[in-house]
């Protein structure tokens, strides 16, 4: 099956539509897949939901979704350091769940593992909790989450085979591998695309039987928030 592809809208051709669920993957611009990202907002796809930590900065990352106004419902964790997204959030003009950070990538797990939902204490007695599932365990309540299962993910990592095992750099693995596992189709941006069996096998964050479709670019990489000691 081909997974190498020419560029991110040759990688999304024929799999974007209007009101579609897309994960993606990426804490702030940590490890965002930028070159997906740009080539969702070129094709004006619109109403989409997307489940993702948060969304980026005004400019950049899934703030650029917000901007040109393509994103229906935001699946996240926290609003963050983007005054757009805050903006339509406040003014209603867009929908968000949110989640703990934790909740949501076991969302997402639990989803690529096909189990339907799960039960946890986080959120318990909290506006996470309305209208949702509560069972007693050994005591202790739980609420029930429903495991996380999207149209498309769209991830970055930093290397992969042209089967698409890959490898994420530090921090920028994140929300990565949880999001592209609940995707039925997902589309990983890397840095770089080897030979299978250049990359060792015990050093595979991610096994290529998640990864559809695989492109390879440049990155910009902006840095959200740089902090420096003074000289």
């Amino acid at each position: 099956m081909r997974k190498i592809y020419g560029s991110a809208a040759d990688a999304l051709d024929g799999l974007l539509q209007d009101g579609m669920l897309i994960a993606a993957g990426g804490f702030g611009l940590c490890g965002i897949p930028e070159l997906l990202i740009d080539a969702i907002r070129k094709s004006g796809v619109k109403d989409l939901t997307v489940a993702s930590n948060n969304a980026g900065v005004d400019d950049f990352g899934l703030g650029l979704l917000l901007q040109t106004k393509q994103v229906r419902k935001m699946m996240s964790s926290y609003v963050g350091e983007n005054a757009e997204f805050m903006r339509q959030y406040l003014s209603g003009e867009l929908e968000l769940e949110f989640n703990p950070q934790g909740t949501l990538a076991e969302r997402m797990r639990a989803g690529g593992a096909g189990i339907p939902g799960f039960y946890t204490k986080t959120g318990v007695g909290t506006q996470i909790a309305e209208g949702k599932e509560h069972k007693e365990f050994d005591g202790e309540t739980y609420i029930l989450e429903r495991g996380i299962f999207a149209d498309i993910s769209i991830v970055k990592a930093w290397k992969a085979d042209e089967t698409g095992n890959c490898i994420f750099r530090k921090t920028a693995r994140n929300f990565n591998p949880p999001a592209a596992m609940c995707g039925r189709t997902c589309i990983m941006e890397v840095e770089e695309i080897v030979k299978p069996g250049e990359l060792d096998p015990d050093h595979i964050h991610l096994p290529g039987i998640y990864v559809h479709r695989l492109i390879q670019g440049e990155h910009e990489k902006r840095i959200e928030q740089r902090t420096v000691r003074e000289a």
